[in-house]
This record gives structure tokens, sequence and C-alpha cells, in this order.
């Protein structure tokens, strides 16, 4: 579970609220922890600990429960330790996906379990305003499926197809989001919504969503690339979301692999995203099927067909190769494919590889597993809402503060 931000200096709180959120913070990170357990982690007395819980299971923020069989034996004890966790239905976070043709909107409860979905095709590039109606829109539709009162929203966050400006949240869309440059998305949103927002790239976000949900969990130093009709990477360095000094940490999708490629929406020439996203793919075989190959790319991948199978080895071989670099600098444990393209599966993953073998170093590459994403279309989505859920804990300590 992706960390929360860090406990406020103690002049901005008192004893007892920063308890509390010492105490909510271990069990956000930990559920099902027993008391003795936050106490041990937290350095909080035992005491404390017990008081502070009652506190918040009258305030109905947390669950207490009887271990089951296997944790009392883990305990090595003939009682059963009483576990606490989040209460799921005590707080909601928004999770907004804005891709170039798409909007996708989830909400998420405390453990992450998502209640409701909604998703709408879209024109995003030339269309803020538009864009960002719909998925307020597909927000209140999403919250009266779910039965959520407005009142229990944290916030939303938000993952976007382009670079975000880190100091003043606003779009860096040269010829990647044209028609939002100048836009603050967060801000407007945040407008529309009345909740706390965040905004994030949509690679970025998607590698949130693998290492707190899916197939990177567990995994502190990890590579997300999205293969779809934008590629990008998001990076978890040391445990942590990186960005980068401006925020376009992971824009592989600009990296040229082909120096007299195709000119790219960026205005240079041969960038990867020229050549390994979904539309790139199907326009190498466009000439040699009978329908038009975006159509029917998957399925003639699936049939093993040698031209659509030469295609996706060859976009494959382009992301190992823009790869093998970042795999040499940052050393990575997991490379983890997602976007659209990765429903290719082996078909993808084996160019990548073997791209990876031949131009990192041994050690490098021999580190480095290459998978698919285990979340597909979702990573994204729910990697924003893991923004929200990420400062939780203050979130919840807030509605219980301690009057000054």
């Amino acid at each position: 579970m992706i960390q929360p931000v860090g406990i406020p200096s103690p002049p901005s709180l008192g004893m007892r609220d920063l308890n509390r959120l010492r105490v909510i913070e271990s069990i956000y990170l930990h559920p099902g922890c027993s008391r003795t357990e936050i106490a041990r982690r937290t350095g909080l007395s035992r005491g404390t600990v017990s008081s502070v819980a009652e506190e918040l299971e009258s305030a109905e923020l947390i669950r207490e429960y009887e271990a089951p069989d296997e944790e009392r034996r883990r305990h090595g004890t003939g009682r059963r330790p009483t576990l606490l966790s989040l209460a799921p239905g005590a707080a909601y976070a928004i999770g907004i996906d804005i891709g170039h043709r798409h909007v996708r909107v989830i909400v998420c409860d405390l453990a992450g379990k998502p209640v409701a979905e909604q998703w709408s095709p879209a024109h995003v590039d030339e269309a803020p305003a538009a864009t960002l109606d719909l998925a307020y829109d597909l927000v209140q539709r999403a919250l009266r499926d779910a039965d959520v009162d407005p009142r229990r929203v944290l916030g939303a966050g938000i993952g976007l197809a382009s670079p975000i400006d880190p100091d003043t949240g606003a779009i860096r869309a040269d010829g990647i989001l044209p028609g939002w440059q100048g836009v603050v998305p967060a801000t407007e949103m945040q407008g529309r919504l009345g909740v706390p927002v965040q905004l994030a790239n949509d690679a970025d976000a998607g590698a949130l969503g693998e290492n707190v949900f899916g197939a990177g969990q567990g995994v502190d130093d990890m590579i997300y690339v999205r293969l779809s009709a934008g590629v990008g990477a998001g990076l978890i360095l040391d445990g942590r979301p990186y960005r980068g000094a401006r925020g376009i940490a992971g824009e592989i999708g600009h990296v040229c692999v082909r120096r007299d490629g195709a000119i790219c929406r960026c205005g240079n020439r041969g960038c990867l995203e020229t050549v390994a996203s979904p539309v790139a793919v199907a326009r190498e075989i466009e000439h040699v099927v009978d329908r038009p190959a975006g159509e029917q790319l998957f399925s003639l991948i699936a049939a093993g067909d040698r031209r659509a199978l030469r295609a996706v080895a060859d976009a494959g071989e382009a992301v190992g190769l823009a790869l093998a670099s970042v795999v040499n600098v940052l050393n990575p444990e997991l490379v983890v494919v997602g976007g659209e393209l990765a429903a290719a599966h082996e078909a993808l993953l084996d160019p990548i590889r073997t791209a990876i073998h031949r131009h990192s170093l041994p050690g490098a590459a021999a580190t480095a597993r290459v998978i698919t994403g285990s979340l597909g279309d979702r990573a994204e989505v729910l990697g924003a809402a893991a923004l929200i859920l990420a400062r939780s804990p203050a979130a919840l300590a807030e509605r219980v503060r301690t009057p000054a």
C-alpha cells in the first residue's frame, strides 16, 4: 500500500491528535493488525493505542474483529487477538482516468474496493471544458449508483495523458493535448466537485495502481509502461512515485527509436509513440489486411497471423530498446507493461525482454522481470483513486480532531 503523506509537525497538532494520526496511519498501512502490533510500530503505549482505538470505533472509522484461526496460530497464543482495520464505508475516494479518447471514473471505499464505475468515449485533446464536465457527470452517476453520501468523499484523483507542471498543476501539453495548454485540471475539477483533487500523469497513475492493487504489490522499484494511444512510463522508486524535477520523468514515449521514422505529435521524429502505440502497430499492417487493421489487430494476434505478430514484435523490440537505458540507470526489480497493446501478451513481452537483455548490463537485465499488468484498463483509474487513499489517514484524523 502506498505510503501516506507525512505526519504534520507537532506544533500544528496536539499530542492526542498526533497519536490519533499515528494509529490511523498504522492501521491503514497494516490492515488487520492488533493493538500490540500498532503499539510496537508507533512507539505508543498499548493503553494509548486502546484509548485511541475506542475513540475511532465510536466515530465509526475503524472496525474490530476476532482473528481467524491461522492468525491466532501466528500470534502463538490460545486467545484470539482482536484485530483492527479501517471501516471500508467510513469514507470513499474517486479516481478519474482521462485518456486521449475516453474518460473513466471509479469510486473506491477505504479498503480500495471499487463500489461503482462509469466509462464514456470522449474527444479529449481539443476539449478540456467538455471533458471535465463529462468527468463530473460520470462521478455523479457513480456516486448515485453506489448510494454514497457525497459528504463521505475524501477527494478525487485524476490521471491525465500529459506531462504536468509540478509547481502550478498546469498541463505541459505542447503537441500532446493541444487544447489543454495552460489549463489547471485539479483546480477546474475541484470547483466542479467541491472536494480536494490530486493530479498525476496517466502513466504515473498506472504505476501507482499496479503497485498498490496489482502486479507490483510489495515491489519498491518498478517501471510501469503504458502502451495506448499515448506511450509513457511511470516510476516507483524506493516505494514512492517519482516524477522528476518538472514532472516529466518517464516520458519514454518521446524517446527517439528510429532516426528516420515518422514525425511525432510532439514535433520530433521517430519517437517510440510513433512505433509502439496500438494505432502505430495497426498502421504497419493496414496495407496487407482486408478490413481496417485497428478493428482486428488483436483477433489477428490471437489467431497467430504472421503479419500481426511481426508488427507487434517490431513494436516490442523498440519498447525494449527504449527501456534498456532506463533499466541500466534505475535498476528496477520489475517492469510492468500495461495499456491496450499489453493484450498481445507474450508476442509483445518476449521481444521487449530480448531487447533489454541485448542492450542492458547483464546484472540489471537479469534483475528486471518483465510482465503484463494485472489490472488491465483499470490501472490508471485505480491509481488515481490511490492518490486520495494515501491521504486518508490525515483526512480521517481531522474528522475527530480534538478542539483547540
